[in-house]
């Protein structure tokens, strides 16, 4: 029988050939495989709707060209940038700051980290062989991704950012990723943070750009919470219209252990959210809520896996659609309970408000449990405002639009009410009230 060879797209093979020349710059590095990352994503390559996890997102046809990597912006065209970022704006944080992919030191607060916290730059510590790189990718699952590793093969910057042992530090920090420019162009950054035993930490996540601008951002985030740990992580998508936005973020989370993480989508014409959770240890509390608020021709995907493999874990997972025009709403989450995992109280939701007949919601929620004592659930829904709802505010006086955004307000809060950061909560209502402003 003759062998069968896979086409490989014109993405494919431009990321092939960006990927060859960048090795020049790669072969000083030794602490991360980006040979055996980019192998790996060569096997498999852009995934489509043949392959399961990507049934619903088709990469291989949504990304037509490889955009090549970003060069680092000049301070001027940096400034620029970050002029019209607004995510996250007005919180007291020490901020990192990356332009297309880049950490831009005069833009950064790298002399105001709050004590305790200790942070590295990804380029230094990618050239320096910095130990704590050991610590990437500590979810095996993730590793199996080829987004995530197509992360690994081209990461260019980010940072390592390391909480001491019993450290509250009440600043948090902010990463702020802002792209901007002309020509296409990708990147690809990777944050790993490192919770010591009791120690608390709160993190804020933008990613924002122009409309217009044609970028392939691919950004993973990797935190390790170690014993007794509490993590709260706030992250807002609102990239540009014509962004291809794909993220990782990857959980560890060890004994007794908190995690608190809430992520919402209003921009890109597609993006993927990708959530690897390991419970490795015992009694843990994770919450991991998510929106997404879409206009005509957007889609956004958010994928879930939650692996318990320790005993008495307790996990809920939120998420909510709103969907306006045609656009679309990806969600899929599976929950997996070890042998091991016995007491596990794990419950997991997806629910959609479609305010017209065109849009669509495809839900995807899976259980596989080998343990026989555990209390878990998922469940999806999916509908239109309700009538008697509507009848009941605009019979107060209040014009529909302004009784369906009451009730899409209320329906999108129900996840940023996990939120315990008092700013971030309030600017994550802010970011679903522009949006529903801006829709009219």
């Amino acid at each position: 029988m003759a062998d069968v060879t896979n086409l490989r797209s014109p993405a494919e093979a431009g990321l092939s050939k960006l990927f060859e020349a960048g090795r020049k710059s790669f072969a000083s590095e030794t602490a991360i495989a980006r040979e055996e990352a980019f192998r790996f994503f060569e096997a498999t390559g852009l995934p489509s709707r043949r392959v399961e996890a990507f049934k619903y997102t088709d990469l291989r046809a949504a990304i037509a060209e490889a955009a090549p990597p970003a060069e680092a912006p000049s301070l001027d065209a940096a400034k620029a940038a970050v002029a019209g970022a607004t995510g996250f704006a007005g919180i007291e944080a020490a901020r990192l700051t990356f332009v297309n992919g880049h950490l831009v030191r005069e833009l950064s607060d790298l002399d105001r980290i709050p004590a305790g916290v200790t942070v590295v730059p990804m380029s230094e510590a990618l050239a320096q062989g910095d130990a704590g790189l050991e610590l990437l990718a500590p979810v095996v699952q993730a590793r199996e991704n080829p987004v995530y590793q197509l992360n690994t093969a081209f990461l260019a910057d980010g940072a390592l950012i390391s909480v001491a042992a019993g450290a509250k530090p009440e600043t948090p920090v902010h990463l702020r990723f802002v792209g901007a420019g002309d020509a296409p162009f990708s990147t690809a950054t990777r944050v790993l943070v490192q919770l010591g035993e009791g120690a608390e930490f709160s993190l804020l996540e933008s990613h924002e750009g122009s409309n217009g601008v044609t970028c392939q951002p691919n950004d993973a985030l990797d935190v390790v919470v170690g014993p007794q740990a509490v993590f709260r992580h706030s992250r807002l998508n609102k990239e540009g219209d014509a962004a291809v936005a794909l993220s990782t973020l990857s959980l560890k989370v060890e004994r007794e252990a908190q995690v608190e993480s809430v992520n919402l989508v209003t921009g890109a014409v597609l993006s993927r959210h990708q959530i690897y959770v390991h419970i490795a240890g015992d009694d843990t509390n994770v919450v991991v809520n998510g929106a997404a608020m879409l206009r005509s021709g957007q889609l956004a995907d958010s994928t879930l896996l939650a692996d318990h493999a320790a005993v008495g874990g307790v996990g809920r997972e939120q998420f909510k659609t709103v969907i306006d025009g045609d656009a679309t709403g990806v969600f899929q989450g599976k929950i997996i309970v070890r042998q091991v995992a016995q007491k596990t109280d794990g419950k997991m939701k997806s629910d959609c408000l479609l305010l017209t007949d065109e849009g669509q919601m495809m839900n995807k929620p899976e259980l596989e449990i080998f343990a026989d004592d555990v209390a878990c659930g998922h469940g999806a829904t999916c509908g239109a405002p309700d009538d008697d709802l509507l009848f009941y505010l605009m019979a107060r006086g209040l014009p529909r639009p302004v009784a369906e955004s009451l009730l899409v307000q209320a329906f999108v809060g129900e996840t940023v009410e996990a939120v315990t950061h008092e700013g971030a909560r309030a600017a994550l209502i802010g970011e679903i009230e522009a949006w529903l402003k801006a829709r009219g």
